[in-house]
């Protein structure tokens, strides 16, 4: 079973930001640097960006021998 838990890692040691659910258990360090994190974009930012065709619901003329 594999349990995540976080922390930090500040003057060598690594601090948990709650204890282990076990006392004894093999552990994985995975290091995620600051500049990793993604920022959330205010929403709205993409407006106007995507659009549909008007006729996006009418049938392909490719596919007339199929209907």
């Amino acid at each position: 079973m594999l349990t995540a838990v976080r922390g930090i890692y500040e003057n060598e040691q690594v601090i948990l930001d709650e204890p282990l659910p076990t006392q004894h258990a093999k552990v994985i360090v995975t290091i995620i640097e600051e500049k990793a994190i993604l920022k959330k974009r205010p929403l709205g930012t993409m407006k106007g960006t995507i659009w549909m065709s008007d006729d996006f619901n009418e049938p392909l003329d490719d596919l007339k021998e199929y209907m």
